[in-house]
């Protein structure tokens, strides 16, 4: 059984401009096939707009306000809500409320900075 507490979590910022907190992956329990991250952002800050060419996400948001934005639909999104980012799906995140927008990020293939991408698509 592979056990991690948030607790012993270390906080980082990523490539988009949220602190994460990494509870499974593949450095860190042995997750081999999928991720799973605490997400933060402060009132009034959004993460940069951006895709993963190959990462399918699942943000699930625990607490606080935000207002979410894939390939140009926007959604309020509170405590309860799960929203699905499709591989090559532009998005962006928003904390809107009065405190701190706190969700889960579950990733299939495992995040990693090298799948994050802010420039458009080159054309195939």
């Amino acid at each position: 059984m592979e056990l991690r507490s948030r607790a012993r979590a270390t906080p980082f910022t990523t490539a988009d401009g949220s602190t994460i907190r990494v509870l499974l992956d593949a450095e860190l329990g042995g997750a081999r096939e999928q991720s799973l991250a605490e997400a933060t952002l402060a009132p009034g800050q959004s993460t940069e707009r951006h895709y993963h060419a190959r990462t399918e996400e699942i943000y699930y948001v625990l607490e606080g306000e935000g207002e979410m934005e894939v390939d140009g639909g926007h959604a309020r999104v509170g405590p309860g809500d799960a929203i699905l980012l499709p591989p090559g799906a532009w998005h962006q995140i928003r904390a809107t409320g009065g405190g701190e927008l706190r969700f889960l990020c579950c990733c299939a293939p495992p995040y990693s900075h090298e799948d994050t991408y802010f420039q458009e698509r080159p054309i195939s």
